[in-house]
């Protein structure tokens, strides 16, 4: 039976690219984003792998519109995940980080969470199960059973997320919010990690990847450190090839180093 992966936030950049990485390797992919009619490279690639590829509109700040997205994900998949990434992220609704406390405002900092690290903690809410009944296909398997496992869960997250490495403040809103997020990894890591059927939980960081988000922020970045999406992405999917039960919970760049919370 052919793996199945759910991608949140797929209508470019990284999540597109996990799209396309999968259904290079057969597996049934499920791809959501806010708004299906706009992400034409999406649509094009539907038309490719018709019947592997599976667009689903979803608001990953609605949480009625993720519960009602369920149905369509049990229908699609039997009700059995394997792999769920979280990959839609936001700077700032102004597109641009905070640079002192008079930037920062309740509207920026609400709007950020809610898409940087509500969501992802709601996906985990309504998709949890499914990735609890998956068949373990990516990731390594322990040879206890114990030591097995079912589903893999990953966030986005970013290194500016890290509490330990954060030497110059500031962007407010995207490092609080990350800060979050890696810290609903390790809860989920917790409630997900117990009994038989056990679920990896990680975040990672991609890197410096050239995509809408960094763009900006590009021009101080040496060129060996601007990563493409695709190398990006075959360097989490290698990483996600050797996951263990004993790397869940935890932070990790895009080759596999483990980064302080």
């Amino acid at each position: 039976m052919n793996p199945t992966v759910l991608i949140q936030g797929a209508s470019r950049g990284i999540g597109l690219q996990f799209c396309k990485n999968f259904l290079a390797r057969n597996a049934v992919v499920i791809a959501t984003c806010r708004k299906p009619q706009e992400a034409t490279e999406l649509h094009a690639l539907s038309k490719q792998h018709s019947g592997q590829l599976h667009l689903l509109q979803l608001d990953v700040t609605n949480e009625k519109h993720i519960e009602d997205s369920t149905e369509f994900v049990e229908q699609t998949t039997g009700g059995k995940l394997d792999l769920l990434i979280n990959s839609a992220g936001m700077l700032h609704p102004s597109g641009r980080g905070e640079t002192s406390l008079k930037d920062v405002n309740i509207q920026g900092l609400s709007t950020t969470f809610a898409t940087n690290t509500f969501g992802p903690l709601l996906m985990a809410k309504y998709f949890g199960n499914m990735l609890k009944k998956g068949s373990g296909a990516f990731g390594k398997q322990g040879l206890e059973k114990g030591q097995q496992h079912t589903g893999v869960l990953v966030n986005m997250s970013a290194r500016v997320g890290s509490i330990t490495e954060n030497a110059l403040g500031g962007w407010y809103s995207y490092r609080l919010s990350k800060a979050a997020l890696n810290m609903t990894t390790k809860n989920l890591s917790i409630e997900l990690g117990r009994g038989k059927s056990k679920v990896i939980c990680i975040s990672f960081h991609p890197g410096t990847v050239d995509t809408d988000l960094s763009r900006p922020y590009h021009r101080g970045v040496p060129k060996d450190k601007l990563f493409s999406v695709q190398y990006s992405v075959d360097s989490m999917m290698n990483t996600i090839d050797g996951l263990t039960v004993q790397n869940s919970g935890k932070f990790y760049c895009w080759d596999g180093r483990e980064l302080p919370f």
